[in-house]
């Protein structure tokens, strides 16, 4: 289970969010400038809160009043940003590699193999990004996240990047993933019809705070205040 109670102040903005995700996919909606994408970055330890606390199942990543902030690398969460950020040198299978590595984590190519074939990449592995779509270039972000073997898979927008067509062809390995692979997700969007395909929970974030939590019927209202 992620538990998040944090406060922070970015500038003239302030975040002041607490919530609770006990596995599948929660997805963290809302407007931009809702404050989506620090919320995320606080959990994965790449900003941290002025105060709060922050937990991953038995562990404790942020305690401002234990004065514990457990280092990005130690807290094993796969990120996966919204323009993918492979490395451009790099073949497939060695941008696919490099978590792993930077994990420490001894090479296990039966694992390697299942993600391989769960995100459909077998045929792009010799390939460099330059040579990807879009919707493979988050195909092949996704896989070296997984292959970290996080205990949380953050998603920060992964599709607001892509055209119609790209998000099509990506959204089914997104939900593929979260039938198969039974990593706990944070899934970060401002699109309705989006997160009913892939969420199971909805944390609706608003000028930094929470103003709603619940199912997919939340999206129904956000539907309604569109019109």
């Amino acid at each position: 289970m992620l538990a998040v109670d944090i406060e922070k102040r970015l500038g003239d903005f302030a975040i002041k969010v607490a919530f609770e995700s006990t596995g599948g996919v929660t997805a963290l909606f809302g407007s931009s400038g809702s404050g989506k994408t620090s919320v995320v970055n606080m959990v994965a330890g790449l900003i941290k809160p002025d105060r709060g606390r922050i937990a991953l199942d038995d562990q404790v990543l942020f305690d401002s009043h234990a004065r514990v902030n457990m280092a990005a690398h130690r807290r094993r969460i796969g990120y996966v940003f919204q323009e993918g950020r492979l490395f451009p040198h790099l073949s497939v299978a060695a941008n696919l590699d490099y978590g792993r590595r930077m994990s420490r984590l001894p090479r296990d190519e039966a694992e390697q193999r299942r993600i391989v074939e769960l995100l459909d990449m077998g045929h792009l592995l010799d390939r460099r990004p330059g040579r990807l779509s879009g919707g493979e270039r988050q195909r092949v972000a996704v896989g070296r996240a997984l292959l970290m073997r996080p205990r949380l898979l953050l998603l920060d927008e992964p599709l607001a990047s892509l055209d119609s067509a790209r998000k099509r062809e990506i959204l089914p390995y997104l939900v593929r993933l979260r039938d198969e692979a039974k990593v706990p997700m944070v899934y970060v969007s401002h699109n309705p019809g989006e997160l009913r395909r892939i969420a199971e929970t909805v944390v609706w974030l608003d000028g930094g705070r929470v103003m709603k939590s619940g199912g997919l019927e939340l999206l129904d209202q956000a539907d309604l205040d569109a019109l």
